[in-house]
C-alpha cells in the first residue's frame, strides 16, 4: 500500500516528498522481518539468504535508492508468502490423513448401551459399534455383524473389502454398508493409521542425499556470493552493482527445489498405498539394479494347499493325528495347509518341540519322535529314503510342489506336495519393473529348486535359487552388493528381516503390520504387489524432478549474474522478480509429483 501511495503521489500529483517518505517507511517495514531472520541465522553462524537481502536492501537505502529497497523487500516477502502457501499444498497427504482421522466412537458402556465418546476415551479391549457410513475409530477385530469397508486410507485401494466375524479392521477406514461391533486392539497413535501419519510426517521432514548436498552447498555458496559482492565493490567502487549481485545471487530456488520434490513425492506415495519411510530411500531406490524376491507371500498368494500325497507303511490315521498335533503349533503357511488338509482328527500332547531353522520341526508325541520337514531335515535325522521315495520326491518337485515329509521313530510315513498360487497380475508388474530399468529379477526361497524354477519360468525371472535359509538369502544379497549392484529385497517383513535389513532397499509386503512397518524402508500396504512398480517409478520421477529443479535454479542464477555485467536493463528489482519467479517455477515443477501415475 505504501509503494502504491508513493507512485500515485509522484505520478499523479508530482509530490516527491510523499514519494520518498512512503518508500522509506515501506523499506523499513519490509526489511524488519527479513533482518530479524538474518540476525537469528547469524547467531548460529549461518549466512542465509535473509542476510544477503538485508545487506542489499540496507545498501540501497543508504545510497537513497528507495525504489529499489522498497520493491526488493516487497517481492522477497511476497515470494516467501507464496512459497509457504504452495509448500503447504504439497503437504496435502498429511493434511488429508489428519482430517480423516477418527475423532469420536460409539462405546459400549456399563449399562449395556452405546454412547458417543471422544476417541481419547477409548481403551484397548473396549467394544465399539460402527454404523454404515462411519469411520472405524480404532484397529480392532470384528465381534458381530458384517459389511464392506473402504480401506483406501490404509491401502490406497478403493474397492470395498468384505468383513465378517474375526476379521481385522483398521482405524480411518469407512464402513460403506452393514453394521459391526468390534473390540479395540490398538488405539490412538498405536493404530496402523496413526503409524502411517507418523511415518509420512517423518519421511517428509527427513532429508534426501541430494537435499543434504544442497544444504552443504548453500552453506558455502551464500557466503561466497557475499564475498564476491564485496570484491566487486572494492574493484569497481560501484555500490549499486555490488548490492545488485547480492540480490541476484540468492540461492532461494536451489534451496527450496529439492525439498518440494521430496515432500510432494512422499505425499503421492502415501495416497497410493506406498510408504516411503525416509527421503534417504529415494536415491538408492531410483538407481536399483536388482530386485530380489522371497517367494511365498510375495510372488505367491501365501495360501498354499496340499495337492499331492503319498503314504508309506501302516497306521496312517494315527500318523496323521501326530502330524496335525505338531503342525497346529506352527504359524508357517505350509503347516497351516497340512492342518487344513487333515481336518478334524484326534490331537495329542506335543512335548520337547525343537524348531530347525529352514528345516522343520522335531517333537515328542505320545512317546514317539516325530520329525516334520524337508528332505534335508530327513537326511540330517538319518531317515532312510528308498528308491521309491526318491522317485516320488522327484515327481512332486517337477510339479512345482513344496515338500513336507513326516517320519515317526526314524521311519518315513508321509510325503506331501504343497503348492501356492502365483499372485494375479505379478507377471505384468515384473515386466513394468524391467521397463523401468531393473536389470535382474531374482527369487530366493527355502522351497526345493524344482518349485522355484517353475515359478521363475512362469514369471520370466532372471535367476531362481531354492533351498535357501535366511542366512543364505542375506549372503546372496551381500554378494550382489559386493559386485557393485544396488539391491532391493521384497519380503513379508517377518521371516525375512535379515534380508530386508542388509539390502540397500528393504520392501515389505505388509497389510499394515507392525513388523513390516518397523523392518523395511518401503511398505506396500495391503500386500498389493502392483504398488511396487508405482513405488519404483515414483522414486525415479522424484530423482529426475530434483535434478530438473537444480538445473533451473542454477541456470537462473547464472543468467542473472551474467546479465548484470553484459546488459543495460538488469537492476535489483528485476533481479528479485526473476529470482522469486524461479522459486515458484521449481515449486510448481515439484508439485507435478502429486499427480504422478505410472503409465501402462
Amino acid at each position: 500500500m505504501l509503494i502504491v501511495i508513493a507512485f500515485i503521489s509522484k505520478l499523479s500529483f508530482g509530490n516527491v516528498d510523499v514519494f520518498h517518505w512512503a518508500l522509506i517507511f515501506a523499506s523499513v517495514l519490509g526489511v524488519a522481518p527479513i533482518a530479524i531472520q538474518a540476525y537469528q541465522a547469524l547467531k548460529v553462524k549461518v549466512v542465509s539468504i535473509d542476510v544477503l537481502v538485508t545487506i542489499a536492501v540496507t545498501g540501497a537505502f543508504l545510497i537513497k535508492n528507495f525504489e529499489e529497497s522498497a520493491i526488493v523487500t516487497l517481492l522477497f516477502l511476497f515470494g516467501a508468502f507464496l512459497e509457504q502457501r504452495t509448500l503447504n499444498k504439497t503437504r496435502s497427504a498429511i493434511k488429508e490423513l489428519t482430517e480423516i482421522a477418527p475423532q469420536r466412537a460409539l462405546k459400549l458402556m456399563e449399562n449395556g448401551k452405546f454412547k458417543e465418546v471422544e476417541i481419547d476415551e477409548v481403551d484397548v479391549g473396549d467394544i465399539l459399534l460402527v454404523k454404515t457410513g462411519a469411520r472405524v475409530p480404532v484397529d480392532g477385530t470384528v465381534l458381530t455383524g458384517e459389511g464392506y469397508i473402504n480401506e483406501a486410507s490404509i491401502t490406497g485401494e478403493s474397492v470395498p473389502v468384505s468383513k465378517k466375524k474375526d476379521a481385522q479392521v483398521y482405524a480411518g477406514t469407512i464402513l460403506e454398508n452393514g453394521t459391526i461391533q468390534i473390540v479395540a486392539d490398538r488405539v490412538g497413535e498405536d493404530t496402523t493409521f496413526g503409524k502411517i501419519i507418523e511415518l509420512v510426517e517423518e519421511a517428509q521432514d527427513s532429508k534426501s542425499e541430494t537435499e543434504r548436498f544442497i544444504d552443504r552447498f548453500s552453506k558455502y555458496y551464500t557466503p561466497a556470493v557475499l564475498v564476491f559482492g564485496i570484491i566487486v565493490w572494492l574493484v569497481t567502487r560501484d555500490i549499486e552493482l555490488a548490492i545488485t549481485i547480492l540480490v541476484l545471487g540468492c540461492p532461494g530456488a536451489l534451496v527450496i527445489g529439492v525439498p518440494v520434490s521430496n515432500v510432494a513425492g512422499i505425499g503421492n506415495g502415501a495416497r497410493n498405498g506406498v510408504l516411503l519411510k525416509a527421503s534417504e530411500v529415494i536415491n538408492d531406490f531410483s538407481k536399483v539394479d536388482a530386485v530380489v524376491f522371497d517367494k511365498t507371500g510375495t510372488l505367491t498368494i501365501g495360501n498354499p494347499k496340499v495337492v499331492d500325497i503319498e503314504f508309506y507303511g501302516n497306521d496312517i490315521d494315527e500318523v496323521l493325528s501326530y502330524l496335525a498335533s505338531v503342525e497346529r503349533e506352527s504359524d508357517h503357511p505350509l503347516a497351516k495347509a497340512v492342518v487344513e488338509y487333515i481336518g478334524s482328527t484326534k490331537l495329542h500332547t506335543v512335548k520337547n518341540t525343537e524348531v530347525v531353522k529352514g528345516g522343520g520341526i522335531i517333537a515328542q508325541v505320545d512317546g514317539h519322535r516325530v520329525v516334520v520337514g524337508n528332505v534335508a531335515l530327513m537326511e540330517q535325522e538319518k531317515v532312510p529314503l528308498n528308491e521309491k521315495v526318491r522317485e516320488d520326491i522327484a515327481q512332486f518337485e517337477q510339479k512345482g510342489n513344496s515338500l513336507v515329509l513326516t517320519s515317526v521313530d526314524g521311519e518315513l510315513k508321509v510325503l506331501m506336495g504343497i503348492r501356492d498360487q502365483i499372485r494375479p497380475g505379478v507377471k505384468e508388474d515384473l515386466q513394468k519393473l524391467k521397463s523401468l530399468g531393473v536389470k535382474s529379477l531374482v527369487v530366493l526361497s527355502g522351497d526345493n529348486q524344482g518349485t522355484v524354477d517353475l515359478v521363475a519360468r512362469e514369471l520370466g525371472l532372471t535367476e531362481a535359487h531354492g533351498h535357501m535359509l535366511p542366512e543364505d538369502k542375506s549372503a546372496y544379497i551381500a554378494k550382489l552388493q559386493a559386485e557393485g549392484q544396488i539391491v532391493a529385497f521384497v519380503g513379508d517383513g517377518v521371516n525375512d528381516s535379515p534380508s530386508l535389513a542388509i539390502a540397500n532397499i528393504g520392501i515389505a509386503m505388509g497389510s499394515g503390520t507392525d513388523v513390516a512397518i518397523e523392518t523395511s524402508d518401503v511398505v506396500l500396504m495391503n500386500s498389493d504387489f502392483s504398488r511396487l512398480p508405482h513405488a519404483l517409478g515414483l522414486t525415479k520421477a522424484m530423482a529426475n524432478n530434483m535434478r530438473q529443479n537444480i538445473v533451473i535454479a542454477v541456470g537462473v542464477v547464472l543468467v542473472l549474474l551474467a546479465s548484470v555485467f553484459f546488459s543495460e536493463w538488469m537492476n535489483m528489482s528485476i533481479g528479485m522478480l526473476v529470482h522469486e519467479a524461479s522459486i515458484l517455477v521449481v515449486i510448481l515443477n515439484g508439485m507435478r509429483l502429486l499427480r504422478y501415475k505410472l503409465s501402462d
